[in-house]
């Protein structure tokens, strides 16, 4: 089960995840960030309430990279766990990602 909650943020729209991204979870995230994937748009996941993403996570995070870069957008990760940090480097994701450790870095980051 994955909590998901959006708000803005100084031109930012900050998505809080709560909970693990597993594969049915994974699509829940998919459905609720894709239409914020608008051109020019500014995105933080605030990945530091999830302890434990699947490999549909991981191609989950990848589609939403790839729709708002295709729109010319921007994504930071924020609260990244090690675990995550350590799997997403392994795999080659995390070369994809802006990161931060709080939401004032994530939105100066999107400036």
């Amino acid at each position: 089960m994955i909590e998901i909650k959006v708000e803005a943020n100084q031109g930012a729209s900050v998505v809080r995840l709560v909970g693990e991204i597993d594969a049915v979870a994974a699509v829940a995230v998919q459905q609720s960030v894709l239409p914020l994937a608008v051109p020019g748009c500014k995105l933080v996941l605030d990945m530091s309430s999830v302890a434990y993403m699947s490999s549909a996570g991981l191609r989950m995070l990848l589609s939403v990279y790839r729709s708002a870069s295709a729109r010319q957008g921007r994504i930071v990760l924020m609260g990244l766990s090690e675990e995550l940090k350590d799997t997403m480097s392994m795999t080659g994701f995390l070369g994809y990602f802006s990161l931060a450790d709080t939401l004032e870095g994530a939105v100066q980051s999107l400036k």
